[in-house]
């Protein structure tokens, strides 16, 4: 059987901390909070991929790796070496592609990588 990642969530202690570094350090939109009166779960605008959430949940941590691809994996290491938790910096994998991977508040793994 074959399918199709649709969505993908994370647990975060802190969903306003969490959404804050989101937004500000990777520039990415929030597309959905729910529920509207308090929201304890976002989901962020997707393009052509699987939706990536956050719920907050701190008896739950899903400290992960999750890769992303990225078109100029270059000028976004640039952009973000400095100002976030580095776990590998920007690299030539063995199969051809570069990748860097950073570390979000709750300790999520996140790779960007760029394809040749």
């Amino acid at each position: 059987m074959q399918t199709k990642l649709a969505h993908v969530r994370i647990n975060v202690k802190d969903l306003e901390r969490a959404v804050h570094w989101y937004t500000k350090t990777l520039g990415w939109k929030v597309e959905t909070e729910w529920p509207k009166e308090r929201p304890n779960y976002v989901h962020f605008e997707a393009a052509n991929g699987a939706v990536f959430g956050l719920m907050e949940n701190e008896d739950f941590p899903s400290a992960g790796r999750f890769n992303f691809h990225a078109e100029d994996v270059d000028s976004l290491w640039g952009k973000l070496k400095n100002q976030v938790r580095v776990l590998e910096p920007l690299f030539e994998t063995e199969y051809g592609s570069r990748k860097f991977t950073i570390q979000d508040p709750d300790g999520n793994e996140l790779g960007f990588v760029q394809e040749d």
